[in-house]
Formats: structure tokens, C-alpha cells, sequence
């Protein structure tokens, strides 16, 4: 798949809605239970754009988006500013395709490059696809929280992974990098 990545902006904001929301409707894999509209989505984009990244990915040759990656602070506390949380998300139909392995791999360049030393993934269980991807990807299974999520009629596993984006950490990275 010939794909075109680049930074998410507002105007990307109805079509990441659109492909989120069915995975908020009609799966476990988001745990939220209402999909965020356009203009929730819009907020989260630039959120999460400043401190951290959001990319979508449109099919080559056209300004349909077809998935989209973003990394999220892991936490609020000021000690785990060098640490960020991924997702990624396609249209239907596109997994398996080398989208999401293509946004990921731009997504951690990315971070990277912003000082991130560690990336962290949250997968709800079963999910083999995801799984295989982040595996892929580099990313190591660190624990499962068990029965944790409740939705469609039952409760869920999830499983956290984590993936190193600097092998050598030695000191942290100067003051204004990172989140």
C-alpha cells in the first residue's frame, strides 16, 4: 500500500473520529464507550500534537485518511516525562496492510527525535493483530492486568507492553526535550 504520512491537523479531525468510532461501538479495543466527536477529537489532536506527535496516514494520491498514530504522555508525574503512550488505528479493511507498521515507524522516528526514551502500549485482550504488530515492532509484553475492563457483556484483559526507543539511557535528556 502506497501511503502518505505526515502530521495530523484540525481538518484531519472528522475523518479520525469516523475511524475511531467503530472501534469504541462495536469492539473492546477502546474502552471508552462513547466515540469522541469532531471537535473532541480536534482537542486531542492538538494535544497531543504539541508534547508529543499525531500522524495520520492517507492513501497516496489522495486526502482520504486511512489511519492515524498518536503518542500520549504514559503519565502526568513529572518523572515519567520521557516516556509516552502509543495507539494506532485503522479504517476497516486496512489491517495487515503495512499501514499501521508504516505510522508506527514514522511515530517513533518522531519521538525520538523529541528526546522520548521509552514507549508504552496498552493492549485489551484478545487481539492478535495488535499484538503481532507491536511485537514487530519491538515491543515487550511487561504484564497483563486481568479482568480489568468491562465492556459488551464482560470483562477484559489488558495487556501492557513496552518498547525501548534509546537502548542506553544514561543521563536524561536537557531540560525542554521530552513531553
Amino acid at each position: 500500500m502506497d501511503l502518505t504520512i505526515r502530521p495530523a491537523t484540525p481538518d484531519d479531525a472528522a475523518a479520525c473520529a469516523d475511524i475511531y468510532a467503530y472501534y469504541v461501538r462495536e469492539t473492546y479495543i477502546s474502552f471508552e464507550s462513547e466515540p469522541p466527536g469532531t471537535e473532541e477529537m480536534a482537542r486531542r489532536i492538538a494535544s497531543y500534537s504539541a508534547g508529543h506527535a499525531w500522524l495520520v496516514a492517507l492513501e497516496a494520491g489522495t486526502t482520504d485518511v486511512v489511519g492515524f498514530a498518536y503518542a500520549a504522555p504514559y503519565s502526568p508525574r513529572e518523572a515519567y516525562r520521557w516516556s509516552a503512550e502509543t495507539s494506532v488505528y485503522l479504517q476497516q479493511g486496512r489491517r495487515r496492510t503495512g499501514a499501521g507498521r508504516a505510522l508506527y515507524e514514522e511515530l517513533f522516528e518522531r519521538l525520538a527525535a523529541r528526546g522520548f526514551r521509552r514507549l508504552v502500549a496498552g493492549l485489551a485482550l484478545p487481539n492478535e493483530a495488535s499484538l503481532g504488530l507491536h511485537t514487530a515492532l519491538g515491543f515487550e509484553v511487561v504484564g497483563t492486568f486481568h479482568q480489568i475492563g468491562w465492556k459488551h457483556g464482560r470483562w477484559h484483559d489488558v495487556m501492557r507492553l513496552q518498547k525501548d526507543l534509546a537502548p542506553a539511557l544514561g543521563d536524561a535528556p536537557p531540560a525542554g526535550e521530552a513531553g
